[in-house]
């Protein structure tokens, strides 16, 4: 299994960290032909405005918005923004994959970053330390979509921070940041699977 991870900036080497830690081989991605041969795909946490122009400007976005739209693809962060169908007024560059509209800095400045112990259904019992800094929300679903968008966690005030639809995956939050591997163990068990179909 290889995966990529998308390296115009933002956190992806520490991404990268935690599929090594899983025994996974990673390409870091910054041009097409970088995506040939990738099993999976990791849109990690940064700048989506950033990641967006870099993207347009290396001729990135019709090849990753084929790739997402056949393989295992996991956006977290700004990386959910990317994936997104719907930001609302913004004209940044975004690949429209998934049927979510996201709220993009749904939190507020750096300052208003914090860490919540939260479930996530996809997991065993025990919660997931979710770190946002400068994060998103999921203000809606698309409920007539196919394949439909999976609700995986909210805050407990209910907004939406991690979905699931089909082969793509989104989370607002940051699990590269922690030790824990349970994230990336699950994404990397959905590109198995696809491969494997």
């Amino acid at each position: 299994m290889k995966v990529g991870v998308l390296a115009l900036q933002g956190a992806f080497i520490e991404h990268e960290k935690k599929l090594h830690a899983l025994g996974i081989e990673t390409v870091q991605v910054r041009l097409p032909a970088q995506l040939d041969g990738l099993d999976g795909l990791i849109i990690p946490g940064g700048e989506s405005t950033v990641i967006g122009k870099l993207a347009a400007e290396y001729k990135l976005i019709e090849p990753l918005r084929a790739f997402a739209s056949d393989k295992p693809t996991w956006g977290t962060c700004a990386g959910m923004i990317f994936l997104a169908r719907d930001i609302g007024n913004d004209r940044q560059p975004i690949l429209g994959v998934m049927d979510i509209t996201v709220n993009r800095n749904a939190f507020g400045r750096q300052i208003d970053s914090f860490e919540q112990a939260l479930p996530v259904t996809v997991l065993d019992d025990a919660p997931f330390n979710a770190v946002f800094i400068r994060a998103p929300l999921v203000t809606a679903v698309d409920a007539a979509a196919t394949p439909p968008v999976e609700i995986l966690s909210t805050l407990p005030d209910g907004r939406i921070v991690a979905v699931q639809q089909g082969h793509l995956l989104a989370t607002a939050f940051h699990p590269e940041l922690t030790d824990d591997l349970r994230l990336h163990t699950y994404f990397a068990q959905m590109v198995r699977e696809r491969a494997s179909a």
